[in-house]
C-alpha cells in the first residue's frame, strides 16, 4: 500500500512539473492544427498506410506545438499584460524563455526533418514554411506592427490541411488550396469577433488590433466584408469535387447563420453592445469556434460515401 501510495504521490508530482511544458506547445491550437491536418490527409485521393498516415499528423502537430512555444517565447511581455494570456507558462514563470525557445527550435527542426524522411520534400518544407511564417513573419513582425496581423498571419494557421494533403498525395492542387482558403477568411471575423470584446488587453500590450486601431465601429464592418467573402469560399470545396451532398447541408445553413450573426454585429454601436455585454459578438465568437470544425467534418462524412459506394 505505501509503494502504490508513493508511486501516486510520483505521478502527481510529474503531471504538476510537466503541466506547463504542454501548455507552452498550445495544445488547444495543437487540436485544431490536427484536426484540419487529418481531414487534409484523410480526403486526399490517396493515403499512406495507417502508421505512416497517423506519424505524419503526429508529426504536423509537433511542429505547429513548436510554433507556438516560440511565439510563447517572444511575446512573453505582452502575454504578461492580457488577463487572457499572463496565465501562459512564460509570462507565469513556470517555464524560462531560454528553454521554450530552445525547445521551439528543436521540435521544429524535428518535425520538420521526420515530416521529410516520412512522407515527401515538399510536405516538410510547407511544414518549415508553416513554423517560420507563424514564428518570425507574424509573431515578430506583424502582430507588434499592423492591424492586418490577423489577416496576413492567418496563413500559418490554414496551412496544417495543405500539408496533410501533400503527405498523402506529394502535391498541392485546387482542391487543398480550398481548404487553406477556408480557413484563411475564417481567421479574422474569429479573432475580430473575440477582440470585440476583449479590446482593453490589446490596449494594455499596445498589440494593434485592428478594435484598437481604427475602431470597433470599423471592426464590425470589416467582419460583415470577411464573412460575406468566407461564405463565397465556402462554395469551393464543392466546386472543386470534395464536398458533396453532406457538405451542403451542413455548410448551407452554417454559412446562413454566420452572414446573419456577422450582419447583426454590423448593425450595432457600443451603447448596444454595452448594454448586453456584448451578446451578440460573444454569440459570434462561440459560432466561429464551431465553424470549421462542422465543414471540415462534413467534407468526411463525404469522403466516407465516396468510398463506401466506389
Amino acid at each position: 500500500m505505501q509503494q502504490a501510495a508513493l508511486i501516486a504521490r510520483l505521478g502527481r508530482a510529474a503531471r504538476r512539473r510537466g503541466r506547463p511544458y504542454v501548455l507552452l506547445f498550445k495544445p488547444r491550437v495543437m487540436s485544431l492544427v490536427v484536426f484540419t491536418a487529418a481531414v487534409g490527409l484523410l480526403i486526399a485521393p490517396t493515403r499512406p498506410d495507417l502508421p505512416v498516415a497517423l506519424a505524419a499528423i503526429a508529426l504536423i502537430a509537433i511542429g505547429a506545438g513548436a510554433a507556438g512555444a516560440l511565439n510563447m517565447w517572444w511575446d512573453a511581455d505582452i502575454d504578461l499584460l492580457m488577463r487572457r494570456t499572463r496565465n501562459r507558462p512564460v509570462p507565469a514563470g513556470q517555464v524560462s524563455g531560454r528553454m521554450a525557445m530552445a525547445l521551439g527550435l528543436i521540435f521544429s527542426l524535428l518535425s520538420v526533418l521526420a515530416l521529410g524522411l516520412l512522407t515527401n520534400r515538399l510536405a516538410a518544407g510547407l511544414l518549415a514554411f508553416t513554423i517560420f511564417f507563424y514564428a518570425v513573419i507574424y509573431t515578430m513582425w506583424l502582430k507588434r506592427r499592423t492591424p492586418q496581423n490577423i489577416v496576413i498571419g492567418g496563413a500559418a494557421g490554414a496551412l496544417p490541411p495543405v500539408i496533410g494533403w501533400t503527405a498523402a498525395t506529394g502535391d498541392v492542387d485546387l482542391s487543398s488550396l480550398s481548404l487553406f482558403l477556408l480557413i484563411f477568411l475564417w481567421t479574422p471575423p474569429h479573432f475580430w469577433a473575440l477582440a470585440l470584446f476583449t479590446r482593453d488587453d490589446y490596449d494594455r500590450a499596445g498589440v494593434p488590433m485592428l478594435t484598437v486601431t481604427h475602431g470597433r465601429a470599423a471592426t464590425r464592418r470589416q467582419i460583415l466584408r470577411y464573412a460575406v467573402a468566407l461564405s463565397l469560399a465556402a462554395a469551393l470545396p464543392v466546386v472543386t469535387g470534395i464536398g458533396g451532398l453532406v457538405y451542403l447541408v451542413v455548410a448551407v445553413p452554417l454559412n446562413l447563420l454566420f452572414l446573419t450573426g456577422a450582419g447583426r454585429i454590423a448593425r450595432r454601436d457600443e451603447h448596444d453592445a454595452d448594454r448586453d455585454h456584448y451578446k451578440v459578438e460573444r454569440a459570434l465568437f462561440r459560432l466561429s469556434l464551431w465553424y470549421l470544425f462542422l465543414h471540415f467534418a462534413a467534407l468526411v462524412g463525404d469522403a466516407a460515401l465516396r468510398a463506401s459506394t466506389s
